[in-house]
């Protein structure tokens, strides 16, 4: 069972945190809460939803632990008090992601939680861990991740190679788009899905459902990420977030989606290989050219349950 509340980031923003109790069965278990951070032009919803199994929030609630997603600034149903858009990723990843912490930890009352970054939530969750400490945390998991652009992938090359243009291009209405777009592009032309998901892999029978995660691209956002890749370090106000992880001794697992056509298999795997500590756990999904897992099949596959998300509670609740 599921509720929503908000937290003040102290910037203007209610943020929307969807909390999932545990299961009954499974309650009274030692589990620290978990916190999911979505990535870009996303929002927390697909960690709810799976077209026919339990989902990532189901799976470890069923497992016994509190489950909490998060909707930072400009994401989902969190709310605005200002018309300041001006903010960046630092502003999400040390902000809003410490305003969440802070208190699902009220919450809790516990002193510690477990981070799941997804695509850049990845990066915003490490921003948070670089700046704040890692005494708030106590194991992190990256799906699809990123800290540090080890290889791009063209197209992702050509559409952010100019961070003036970038900064430049305002989309509205994605989501709209995307709900008469996917339908029509799954029957007509799967494989041009393929970088992100992929219909051999992933039921997407309920297109309109799977695009309410979808949310309009950020063109402070745009910017930053083409300087990123330009420099191929993550910065964020003036800190080397993927110099800092290397001293990190927070437990990882680091899960790779082997076709991945957003964030390469050598970049998510980077992170991996560049976080400091030696408690951590790298499980790489797909490379079966019959079912290949791109970016977004992490979360939408069949066997999803089985081969990802139960991995995943099982690291959390052992240590």
């Amino acid at each position: 069972m599921s509720e929503i509340f908000y937290v003040d980031d102290r910037a203007g923003h209610e943020l929307a945190v969807r909390h999932t109790a545990p299961s009954p069965v499974t309650r009274g278990r030692a589990a620290r809460p978990a916190l999911i951070v979505p990535g870009y032009g996303m929002n927390s919803f697909i960690f709810g939803f799976h077209p026919s199994e339990r989902s990532l929030e189901g799976t470890l609630a069923h497992r016994g632990i509190s489950v909490y997603s998060a909707d930072l600034r400009g994401q989902g149903k969190s709310r605005s008090h200002t018309d300041d858009d001006s903010y960046g990723m630092a502003e999400l990843a040390i902000d809003d992601v410490g305003a969440v912490i802070e208190d699902v930890c009220a919450r809790e009352r516990c002193d510690r939680v477990d981070l799941i970054g997804c695509s850049l939530g990845t990066a915003l969750a490490f921003g948070y861990l670089a700046h704040r400490g890692t005494s708030r945390v106590g194991s992190f998991v990256s799906m699809g991740g990123l800290v540090r652009w080890v290889e791009i992938a063209p197209l992702i090359r050509v559409v952010f190679s100019s961070p003036e243009l970038m900064a430049k291009l305002k989309l509205k209405n994605t989501r709209a788009i995307a709900r008469h777009a996917l339908p029509l592009v799954t029957r007509v032309f799967p494989r041009a899905l393929s970088l992100y998901v992929n219909t051999s892999s992933s039921d997407l029978a309920r297109a309109n459902e799977i695009v309410e995660t979808v949310e309009d691209p950020h063109a402070g956002i745009n910017r930053e990420i083409a300087e990123w890749m330009a420099r191929r370090d993550l910065i964020l106000r003036g800190v080397n977030v993927s110099i800092a992880i290397e001293s990190m001794q927070t437990p990882l697992m680091c899960v790779v989606a082997m076709d991945d056509g957003i964030v390469p298999v050598a970049t998510a795997r980077d992170v991996f290989e560049r976080m400091g500590t030696r408690d951590k756990e790298l499980v790489e999904i797909g490379g079966d050219p019959r079912k290949p897992i791109a970016h977004a099949d992490l979360f939408l596959s069949t066997g999803a349950e089985a081969r990802i998300f139960d991995p995943i509670a099982r690291f959390l609740l052992a240590r």
